[in-house]
């Protein structure tokens, strides 16, 4: 993958890369975050003795 070409002004070489890399890494994050917040959840949830 190039870095540098000639035909672009600096603005255009700052924006973001058309692979969406960023995109992914942030999405995975996100979707880890949630199942770990939903096993916790059901730990606690399961963990709690019936109501007698």
């Amino acid at each position: 993958m190039e870095t540098y070409d000639p035909h672009k002004s600096t603005t255009d070489v700052r924006q973001a890369n058309p692979r969406k890399m960023n995109l992914r890494v942030l999405l995975m994050s996100m979707l880890g975050i949630i199942v770990l917040f939903a096993i916790v959840y059901l730990i606690y949830t399961f963990a709690q003795p019936n109501p007698t």
